[in-house]
């Protein structure tokens, strides 16, 4: 199962941190359109990833009181384009979250600057863990020292927790 070491902060805007991917020459990947729902699982989450038109189901889980938050994933391409069906009538659905993704890349690092409805602007970074966690940690300060990153507050929750928060 892959491993990524992962942040997520708010933004008010992404202009600042766009100036910045320019300067460090991160690569534009492309604009993605994503709905995610969510499913109430037993552990870990469970998603289902409608983007551009195509699906994928990803399962990961990630201890979000460690201090370094490493996420194990595991992606799953669906080709018919059915599984939201499917899944409605096996999983509850929890929560659906709508965003825009800027997609940009740098070391092995995926950098989103994603619109989330009824949330606002954030910033993910995903560092793939290729030649270990010490290596993955190291890319993974980097970037957000590039980045000017330690001045904001660190996000410890999914997309899907902030929209239940939101509910209540």
């Amino acid at each position: 199962m892959p491993t990524n070491l992962e942040l997520k902060i708010k933004l008010e805007s992404f202009n600042r941190t766009k100036g910045l991917l320019k300067k460090i020459n991160a690569k534009f990947i492309r604009t993605l359109n994503q709905k995610d729902v969510y499913y109430k699982t037993g552990t870990g989450l469970l998603k289902l990833r409608v983007e551009n038109g195509q699906q994928s189901v990803i399962k990961y889980v990630r201890n979000e009181k460690d201090k370094d938050r490493f996420s194990d994933y595991h992606l799953l391409k669906i080709s018919d384009g059915k599984a939201e069906n499917f899944f409605e009538g096996i999983f509850p659905a929890e929560a659906v979250v709508q965003k825009k993704r800027i997609l940009y890349m740098f070391d092995n690092t995926r950098v989103h600057l994603d619109t989330v409805k009824n949330l606002g602007y954030f910033l993910e970074l995903e560092t793939l863990v290729i030649k270990g966690k010490l290596d993955a940690k190291k890319r993974f300060g980097k970037i957000i020292e590039l980045l000017q990153l330690s001045e904001y507050d660190e996000i410890r929750n999914s997309y899907r927790d902030l929209i239940l928060r939101n509910k209540k």
